[in-house]
C-alpha cells in the first residue's frame, strides 16, 4: 500500500524542469516570468523599455567568472530552430545574470509567446575549436507564456 501511494504521488507531481507557469506581476515595474527553482526568465518594462533577463541562481563557475556570454533560445526544444542573442545592443552580465535590450528582446518576446509546449534557455560560447558550448541550459514550460507577456507588451512593447 505504501509503494502504491509513492507510485500515485510521483505521477501526479510534474517534473521539477516544467512545472513552473509563467507569472505576471503588475506594479513599477511589470513582469512576466517563469521560475524553475534553479534559473528565472523574464521579460519587464525596466526604465520605460522591454527588457530580458536571464538569471540562474548557481552558475557554471564560466559563467560566475566571464565578462561577456551569448544567450539561447530554443523555443519547443528538441528540434526547434536557435536564436542566439549575440547582437545584443546593452548586456549587463554580473556573474549570474544577463540582462538583454533591444531588438533582440522584441524577437525573442514574441518566440516565447508563440512556443508551444517549452522553451531551453542556456548560455552560449564559441570554443577555441569554432564549436558552440552551451552553459546552465534550463528548460521553461510554455503554459501560461502568451497572456503573461502580452501584458508586459501592451506597457512597453
Amino acid at each position: 500500500m505504501l509503494r502504491l501511494c509513492a507510485v500515485m504521488l510521483a505521477l501526479l507531481v510534474p517534473g521539477a524542469a516544467l512545472a513552473a507557469d509563467w507569472q505576471y506581476e503588475g506594479g513599477a515595474i511589470p513582469i512576466a516570468y517563469v521560475d524553475d527553482g534553479a534559473a528565472q526568465l523574464h521579460f519587464a518594462c525596466r526604465g520605460g523599455d522591454l527588457a530580458m533577463g536571464y538569471w540562474v541562481r548557481a552558475p557554471h563557475r564560466d559563467v560566475a567568472g566571464g565578462s561577456t556570454m551569448s544567450v539561447a533560445l530554443t523555443p519547443d526544444p528538441p528540434g526547434g530552430s536557435t536564436f542566439f542573442a549575440q547582437d545584443m545592443p546593452l548586456i549587463h552580465a554580473d556573474g549570474s545574470s544577463v540582462i538583454v535590450r533591444g531588438p533582440v528582446t522584441q524577437q525573442w518576446a514574441k518566440l516565447a509567446m508563440q512556443a508551444k509546449t517549452a522553451m531551453r534557455v542556456a548560455y552560449a560560447r564559441q570554443t577555441a575549436a569554432g564549436k558552440l558550448d552551451y552553459l546552465d541550459s534550463h528548460e521553461f514550460g510554455a503554459s501560461g507564456s502568451a497572456a503573461a507577456i502580452r501584458k508586459v507588451l501592451a506597457i512597453c512593447g
